[in-house]
């Protein structure tokens, strides 16, 4: 039983890219193989969550999980492990750029109609939760938190049809 869990795990591809529910961090698997993690925001609990199930010995403040990412007032970019780039954009200014320049591009902000990148904005993250992605030979696999189809009790998902009860008459 031991060695067919090993087998499974070690056969279980891990993902790409990471995003968090918020869309404040980004892990991108670079070509070294690690986590380089672009953010806005403070989250050590999270990043420390993502390095321990990527069985990394990095520390949520370690400077080298920065490296290889470019940062500025209008986001931040980073390479894949092909070399593509994944961007997390801060300002309307910048979604041009990166629509044009990266494979995948991370916003709260609304993204050009013609984009040709693969977005993921505050409103996806709204309704699917923290996102994990593969990358596979005809694009992109997304495993969301909150998949599309998924019904939970007293959150019904986003296909599901709400029924109206008819109007009831109280007599006295």
């Amino acid at each position: 039983m031991l060695l067919l869990s090993v087998i499974w795990a070690l056969a279980v591809p891990q993902p790409d890219i990471l995003i968090s529910g918020d869309g404040h961090n980004v892990g991108v698997r670079g070509r070294d193989g690690r986590l380089h993690l672009m953010k806005t925001g403070k989250d050590g609990f999270l990043i420390k969550e993502w390095l321990a199930a990527d069985a990394d010995p990095r520390q949520a403040g370690d400077s080298s999980l920065t490296d290889g990412v470019s940062c500025d007032e209008e986001g931040c970019v980073t390479p894949l492990a092909d070399g593509r780039f994944v961007a997390l954009t801060l300002r309307p200014d910048a979604l041009a750029d990166d629509c044009r320049h990266a494979v995948l591009l991370v916003t709260a902000k609304q993204a050009p109609p013609a984009c040709g990148s693969t977005v993921i904005d505050l409103e996806r993250l709204r309704r699917q939760g923290a996102m994990a992605l593969r990358q596979v030979r005809d694009g992109i696999i997304v495993d969301a938190v909150k998949p599309r189809s998924v019904n939970r009790p007293g959150r019904p998902g986003p296909r599901a049809k709400r029924r109206r009860s008819p109007p009831t008459s109280h007599r006295r």
